[in-house]
């Protein structure tokens, strides 16, 4: 060993899989114990992964857990709003994607965010002394340490790409192109979307809308094409006993129809809200399909007809004025449409109504069952069957 070489004389390729090592291990620490564990307490981790991650990430982030927590709980609470610490819809998508590290370190210094959203957060003597008084310390150690390891120019090399990791691949990249183009599983009131189904690279936040979907769910993947790296390394620190999964996202269960509605059926309802209006969706193009040819001789417009089309599945609050307007004329010529629209509106709203009671609540559904099977329409009365099979899971754990 030199004074020009480190302690490994390590190849272009070597030193290439030492880095990805390295930010692979930092993205594990970002997700598993910054995001699914402190921001949404979805897991509890056993205090040596939780140490080791507070340590790694101080040298090779510089970031502070409580900051971190609080600005991504506060871009939930505040999602595609003016308030959102880094919505590419208010920002715009260049300003989050090249500069978003910028907001972070602005909002981290907003003393209302920390202490409105920041709860909860380590606050022992290391993070008081190290982790939060001498964030610069960590990534100059790390620095040190790769420069030791690999050589002065390697070294270097290797510690630029850690500390460039995070500040692209997640303030910039997840932050902006996960609420910007992509593809949605739920339709969730912000813009995110998932950015590709394989979640290897950025440990699982590529599937951002179905973080979104189901925010508390130690578990990004839904679909079965999708993969979290993520959760594959959480269940492996399950099976040695350092890691302890308290919610996942639901999966429908369905039993015989019941006879009518009960406040398990509602909650049932309400837990797989999503899943409910996906196929609530299907019915509603079979109504749509069943109709067409009436409307094709009662609407002068081809054009109409594909405009009303394409707003049907969105909800009226989210159309443009002309389309809008195109829908209502579409819709007037089919009393069977109009009904099933205007019955989804009603049914979605149950779960928008965080002040009204239960009971309230299970009064309305039972109500809306017994309008549509009365409807004398054959997709609203299928799915007021499909309603009253939803069912809870027997053992609620972690889901």
């Amino acid at each position: 060993m030199t004074l020009h070489s480190g302690l490994f004389d390590l190849s272009f390729w070597q030193l290439v899989a030492v880095a990805l090592v390295f930010t692979h291990i930092t993205i594990i620490g970002v997700t598993v114990y910054l995001h699914r564990h402190q921001a949404h307490r979805a897991l509890e981790l056993h205090a040596i992964p939780s140490h080791f991650f507070r340590l790694w990430l101080w040298m090779t982030t510089g970031m502070v857990t409580k900051e971190w927590a609080a600005i991504h709980r506060k871009h939930h609470a505040k999602c595609e709003t003016i308030e959102d610490p880094h919505s590419p819809q208010i920002h715009g998508i260049n300003k989050v994607l090249w500069t978003g590290v910028v907001l972070y370190v602005k909002e981290s210094r907003v003393k209302e965010t920390m202490e409105r959203y920041g709860h909860g957060t380590p606050d022992d003597w290391m993070e008081r002394n190290v982790y939060s008084a001498h964030g610069k310390l960590g990534v100059t150690l790390m620095a040190l340490i790769d420069i030791a390891l690999f050589g002065p120019l390697p070294g270097m090399a290797i510690w630029g790409v850690q500390v460039a990791w995070i500040p692209f691949w997640a303030a910039g990249v997840i932050n902006g192109w996960g609420h910007w183009f992509g593809y949605r599983n739920f339709k969730v009131a912000d813009a995110s979307v998932n950015i590709i189904p394989w979640g290897i690279i950025i440990g699982g936040e590529e599937l951002h809308n179905n973080h979104h979907a189901y925010g508390t769910s130690a578990k990004l993947s839904n679909k079965w094409y999708e993969f979290d790296i993520g959760w594959m390394y959480i269940r492996l620190m399950e099976m040695v006993g350092w890691a302890k999964v308290k919610k996942i996202a639901p999966k429908p269960k369905f039993i015989t129809a019941k006879s009518v509605c009960d406040m398990d059926t509602l909650h049932a309802v309400i837990a797989n809200r999503y899943d409910v209006m996906q196929r609530y969706g299907k019915s509603l193009k079979r109504a749509w399909r069943s109709e067409v040819a009436t409307l094709k001789d009662k609407v002068a417009s081809h054009d109409e007809i594909k405009t009303a089309r394409r707003a049907l599945h969105k909800p009226m609050d989210e159309l443009h004025a002309a389309d809008k307007a195109t829908l209502d004329r579409v819709l007037g010529e089919s009393a069977v449409v109009s009904k099933v629209y205007a019955m989804r509106e009603e049914l979605s709203r149950l779960w928008e109504r965080s002040t009204t009671s239960s009971e309230q609540l299970l009064h309305d559904l039972q109500d809306w069952c017994a309008r549509a099977e009365a409807s004398g329409i054959h997709a609203l009365e299928e799915f007021s069957l499909r309603l009253r099979s939803y069912a809870m899971p027997a053992v609620q754990a972690a889901a």
